[in-house]
């Protein structure tokens, strides 16, 4: 099995992440101070947990995409 880089892909998964990423800034600038202060006072464990949420639904999402 040969797997190439594909930089376009790389390139638009990136954006999309960015773009996913500032979504809530821009549509909630004003709640964002108190979203990311209610994150840094959690403990480590309920922040890797959060990422792992995170990371296995993105794996899911593109799993789901590529049919």
């Amino acid at each position: 099995m040969d797997h190439e880089f594909n930089l376009g892909l790389f390139v638009t998964a990136a954006g999309l992440a960015l773009a996913f990423e500032g979504l809530p800034y821009f549509l909630f600038p004003g709640r964002m101070p108190a979203v990311l202060r209610t994150l840094a006072s959690q403990p480590p464990h309920v922040l890797r947990l959060l990422g792992l949420v995170a990371l296995c639904c993105g794996l899911l999402l593109v799993s789901l995409a590529k049919g």
